[in-house]
């Protein structure tokens, strides 16, 4: 089986070590991919949740993730306990094990042929995702259904925001959750774009590398997966700065960080 473990423990953090340890104990012929999203970000996380789980790979395949603020309740928490562990069963057969909180759910939701809670305890530990969501996630990624709860509704999951920034990848290209089809521009259109406090004009374009070098430009971008209905499959729009970097032009903003175009 084919482990996708995104979490935000941090870049190079042991914790995920820790928690490959612990898959593997439970699936010991498996191979574990660490995905690490910025603290606190579920909207990245359910970005690349849908992103990994929605397009082609192996066969056999888990994304276990944890991203879990603990904001469903400002009060002081008894025994670490935080928002409970969640199952989805995407199209292809996917299997998506993690934290219920914010939007982590969000970009699967309408796809996912069902979304259960899991019957574990939703504190224990102040690492759940080491000692306590493991056993469920690797019990239900070989089969045993018996920790699958009650069903939560598409309606019942927050929708991810059209217009924030959802990864800033290593180029400094800026991927956005602006959907493509919401746009109706002809290529080589002008537009100001504004990321927090930043403005930046920028040529709207179908394809990234249609702008000399130094452009920024505003374009359907590498990330998206098929449409829940068949139709249109879904593209999201990409900032990208030909032969530079779009992060450092918009003054390095985060991720979740609001985008707009102006005009």
């Amino acid at each position: 089986m084919f482990i996708t473990l995104i979490a935000d423990y941090g870049i190079g953090d042991p914790a995920f070590a820790e928690v490959t340890q612990r898959l593997l104990m439970a699936l010991p012929a498996s191979q574990v991919h660490c995905l690490s999203v910025p603290a606190f970000s579920t909207l990245a996380t359910g970005f690349w949740v849908a992103q990994l789980g929605l397009n082609p790979g192996p066969e056999e395949r888990l994304i276990y993730h944890n991203c879990a603020p603990r904001k469903d309740d400002p009060e002081a928490r008894q025994n670490n306990e935080g928002e409970g562990l969640t199952y989805a069963l995407l199209p292809n057969g996917v299997k998506v094990v993690g934290v219920f909180a914010g939007y982590t759910f969000s970009f699967i939701k309408d796809h996912a042929q069902e979304i259960r809670n899991v019957k574990v305890s939703r504190g224990g530990s102040q690492f759940r995702s080491r000692d306590v969501f493991p056993t469920a996630a690797t019990d239900i990624a070989k089969g045993d259904s018996s920790l699958l709860g009650e069903r939560l509704k598409p309606d019942q999951i927050v929708s991810a925001p059209n217009d924030r920034i959802a990864w800033i990848d290593g180029y400094g290209n800026i991927k956005t959750t602006i959907p493509a089809d919401t746009l109706d521009l002809k290529p080589e259109t002008k537009v100001a774009i504004r990321v927090g406090d930043v403005v930046s004009d920028a040529i709207y374009t179908d394809g990234t590398f249609d702008v000399p070098e130094g452009t920024l430009a505003f374009a359907p971008g590498s990330s998206g997966w098929d449409a829940a209905d068949g139709k249109q499959p879904i593209r999201w729009m990409e900032l990208f700065l030909r032969g530079g970097s779009a992060w450092n032009r918009f003054g390095r903003p985060r991720v979740n960080q609001l985008v707009t175009r102006l005009g």
